[in-house]
């Protein structure tokens, strides 16, 4: 779970940092209050939204097993953990 909330808020953190490098490289600042206005943050969030979307529908689109494939529940075999697989 900590693994899928990491991505969700790497991709949702992709146009805050394109827009800081943007500032940082077209003035050499960032911390001005004036660059940070609501309407900006606004927009960078519903961006950052828009892509952590889409990256779940990827994700969700091309993991897991492929259709038809039963899954096998994890067991203990002669003391050994055998995790859950998908035949």
């Amino acid at each position: 779970m900590g693994r899928l909330i990491a991505f969700n808020l790497l991709f949702f953190m992709v146009p805050f940092v394109v827009y800081l490098g943007w500032l940082y490289m077209k003035r050499g600042r960032v911390n001005d209050t004036a660059d940070w206005t609501l309407r900006i943050v606004g927009w960078l969030a519903a961006g950052g939204a828009v892509i952590m979307i889409a990256s779940l529908l990827v994700f969700v689109h091309f993991s897991g097993a492929p259709p038809g494939a039963v899954y096998v529940p994890a067991e203990i075999v002669d003391g050994e953990l055998i995790p859950g697989h998908f035949e």
